[in-house]
């Protein structure tokens, strides 16, 4: 492993030497400057990355020393972060997530040129094998030779390494159509990535009624129970739910409604987190969702003597309701009572919304009708989400197959005269 030792001066900031040992040898690269920490931290996890080698295409003392062989050809990752910068349809922290991927993960690509030799990434060098080199090791990670049990890079689930390919094919389709052209073609296009499911793990959990019913008579405080009814009985997002307003609601209407129009935000700047109100997740996500009379019930219950501003859901001092808040304070504690008088299953907030599709599909509710109540950007995302509990006609299906199946076809004769 790499280390960073810093080494005060007695004028200016102080020098920080990076420490490895390769072939049983010390090996040092020292980085100083503002900005010297930084650089640092960096170089030791492209050490670490390498095996605790040098890095290929590093030269000591300079760093990563190339003559672009493309006009307007820059590494890989100031180029990413140039697009991410100029993205203007998407929210600061979405923003901030794209920039942590480059920084963590896209930083480690490399471009293997004809000669076998390593060489640092730019937006024109890549290629199909080193993107599929890259994939690999986000896959299967990457152990620590000297200690088998450590791991320099932990392997990443099949979702992750895909939303950050994404990103990359998103910033090499921007070379190619940018001008001038800086590329001809994306290099990401024929890339073999992991199933998601090839997880054992199961990501969602589907509670039948009657396992959310004893998880419910756990949650004693009757505001938060009114909250995790709502979301296991309408499949809305945590922050889609937690920032409806009274205003929202169409409550006397022949088919009464709850407008689905902002949701909670994150963003984070440096270490402190903040929320704020923002539009839902996608364009779809914009929906009206029906209500039953039941619901109709809670929230006139809910909203007496509200004004049209205030927040439907509220906590005992009249708040909006916050996720760590709920989850630590109401939902996690239900779970664990409810876990130790049998509870089969552990779940989690989301699940409230997994579960409410599970029965819907239960009772043959058409996956498009299921797709407009979770507001899906496309039908896609619902059948590769939920196709898989879609089991309600299998008895319609076996019958036409045995029926179609069950005597042969009568066969033509022809006579001859």
């Amino acid at each position: 492993m790499a280390s960073v030792v810093e080494r005060p001066k007695k004028q200016g900031p102080p020098t920080y030497q990076v420490k490895w040992r390769e072939s049983g040898e010390w090996q040092t690269e020292n980085f100083g400057g503002d900005e010297g920490k930084d650089q640092a931290a960096q170089f030791r996890k492209l050490v670490e990355a390498h095996g605790n080698q040098w890095p290929h295409g590093w030269v000591r003392g300079e760093g990563f020393v190339e003559t672009p062989a493309v006009p307007g050809d820059v590494v890989l990752t100031e180029y990413a972060y140039r697009y991410v910068d100029r993205l203007n349809n998407i929210d600061e922290r979405t923003k901030d997530d794209y920039r942590r991927d480059i920084r963590i993960h896209l930083s480690l690509i490399q471009h293997t040129d004809v000669r076998g030799q390593t060489v640092p990434a730019t937006i024109c060098n890549l290629v199909q094998e080193d993107v599929d080199i890259w994939v690999g090791v986000e896959k299967t990670g990457l152990q620590d030779a000297d200690d088998p049990e450590k791991w320099l890079r932990r392997p990443a689930d099949p979702k992750s390494v895909r939303n950050r390919h994404g990103l990359l094919y998103c910033i090499v389709q921007a070379a190619v159509d940018a001008t001038p052209q800086l590329r001809t073609k994306n290099c990401c296009t024929k890339t073999r990535l992991p199933r998601v499911d090839d997880d054992t793990d199961e990501e969602m959990t589907f509670l039948e009624h009657a396992e959310y019913g004893r998880i419910a008579q756990e949650i004693k405080d009757p505001d938060a129970r009114d909250l995790a009814d709502w979301l296991v009985g309408t499949g809305m997002r945590w922050g889609e739910a937690t920032a409806l307003m009274v205003k929202d609601l169409a409550l006397d209407s022949a088919t009464p409604t709850a407008n689905v129009q902002r949701a909670w935000k994150r963003s984070t700047k440096g270490s402190a987190e903040a929320f704020y109100m923002g539009p839902p997740k996608t364009k779809k996500a914009r929906r009206m969702v029906a209500l039953t009379a039941d619901q109709v019930v809670m929230l006139r219950r809910q909203t007496a003597g509200c004004r049209p501003e205030d927040f439907v859901f509220r906590t005992a001092t009249g708040k909006h309701w916050r996720h760590a808040n709920f989850y630590n304070r109401k939902w996690k504690p239900a779970v664990e009572e409810a876990i130790k008088k049998g509870l089969p299953k552990r779940a989690r907030i989301h699940d409230l919304r997994h579960s409410h599709v599970a029965w819907l599909i239960g009772a043959k509710i058409p996956l498009p009708a299921i797709q407009i109540r979770l507001g899906h950007e496309s039908i896609q995302t619902t059948v590769d989400r939920y196709g898989h509990l879609v089991r309600g006609l299998d008895d319609e299906i076996t019958s036409a197959i045995q029926a179609a199946m069950g005597a042969p076809a009568p066969v033509a004769r022809l006579t001859v005269v």
